[in-house]
């Protein structure tokens, strides 16, 4: 599959993207991102950004920071810059992430359903992209469908799939991840829009020193329990 023709069907699928605005995804995935420690004052990088309705509610939470939006198809670009145009805090590019940098590191790095999308044979460039455009106290996170969901729709649903709809599992994904020198955080799996878990939920952060802080709640009850014995 070559890139122009992946840009080519997100040109198209833009229209879709009007249609449906924003939507109950794409609040879970702002609530989320603050659950994790995103905070007003961040740059966040956006990848697979489509026409902007994430990153405009990015761009309204971040009243301190910047949201960077990047995309493969052109058509998507020119729309999130029109439908965005009056948020000064949030700038966009046309990229297939293959390269790409910026000024200033990232706080926090979003693929908001959009690595299922990037053929699995460029995750591991993706990456190291995404590791050489983040800091030590940064992380990235990734919303995407649950594979077992995406293998049941290819057979009962095909009609949903786009024109890549990988499913990710994690045993695939993480050795990318470890090779660029970030590890996975956490991972948990949550329904959306029906009554079984249908997406994923998985934060990267990059490797570093361990720095024991204060105890944490769980220390302490287990230090208080230690007492009473």
């Amino acid at each position: 599959m070559e890139n122009k023709d992946i840009a080519n069907f997100y040109d198209e699928y833009t229209i879709r993207q009007k249609k449906t605005g924003v939507n109950g995804r794409h609040r879970t995935i702002l609530k989320r991102l603050k659950r994790f420690g995103l905070e007003p004052g961040h740059r966040v990088l956006e990848i697979g950004c489509g026409i902007g309705t994430v990153t405009g509610l990015l761009a309204d939470y971040l009243s301190g920071g910047r949201v960077v939006g990047v995309d493969i198809s052109p058509k998507s670009i020119e729309l999130a810059k029109e439908n965005l145009k009056q948020k000064s805090n949030a700038e966009f590019f046309v990229s297939d992430m293959s390269s790409f940098s910026y000024s200033l590191k990232f706080d926090v790095v979003l693929l908001p359903d959009v690595l299922e999308h990037i053929p699995v044979e460029q995750h591991k460039n993706l990456f190291k992209v995404i590791r050489e455009n983040i800091h030590e106290n940064s992380f990235v996170a990734i919303n995407l469908p649950n594979p077992y969901y995406l293998d049941w729709a290819r057979v009962h649903q095909p009609e949903l799939l786009q024109i890549i709809d990988q499913s990710i599992y994690t045993v695939d994904l993480l050795p990318n991840v470890y090779a660029n020198d970030l590890y996975l955080y956490h991972l948990e799996c949550y329904n959306l829009f029906t009554n079984d878990s249908n997406y994923q939920w998985i934060v990267l952060k990059p490797n570093r020193p361990y720095r024991p802080g204060q105890p944490g709640k769980l220390s302490l009850a287990i230090e208080d329990f230690k007492t009473r014995l």
